[in-house]
């Protein structure tokens, strides 16, 4: 069995695990999963802690967030437990790109695709915080979560 063969079976079988909204986004918007993304997916999916070793441009942030999109598009959060579902912690303020990038446009492309499947989903809340952010009460940002988090941060 030729690598290429045994790949795309890996594939296929790694984006079943995603709802059909994710599934048509993912595929409409790449040609197939890396191999982090392959190897990764299902140990998060598991709730397993989970590292992704491999280098830059790999996919490593998408296979981190995907599986937390895929959840906060299809469930919706409880009405009596609003909470932040997803953190995503970056040690560089400049990867706040990374959100726009695997975030942002993700929840974007899939919201899209759920509306061309006719499928339900839920639009998840994204915030980005970092170190020099005014401190809690004072800033608009802050204040505007109070009571109502965002489902990532």
């Amino acid at each position: 069995m030729c690598l290429v063969h045994v790949r795309s079976i890996v594939s296929k079988v790694t984006l079943d695990q995603f709802s059909p909204p994710v599934r048509e986004w993912f595929s409409t918007s790449f040609p197939e999963p890396t191999p982090p993304q392959t190897m990764g997916w299902p140990a998060i999916a598991n709730g397993d802690n989970t590292l992704i070793l491999a280098p830059t441009g790999s996919g490593k942030t998408l296979t981190a967030f995907l599986w937390g999109i895929d959840r906060l598009t299809s469930d919706p959060t409880p009405a009596d437990d609003p909470h932040t579902r997803i953190i995503y912690i970056s040690p560089l303020r400049a990867l706040a790109v990374d959100v726009d990038k695997n975030l942002r446009g993700p929840v974007k492309g899939i919201t899209l695709a759920a509306e061309r499947l006719g499928t339900p989903t839920q639009q998840p809340t994204v915030g980005v915080r970092t170190g020099d952010n005014v401190a809690e009460g004072t800033s608009p940002d802050r204040q505007a979560t109070t009571g109502h988090p965002d489902h990532h941060a």
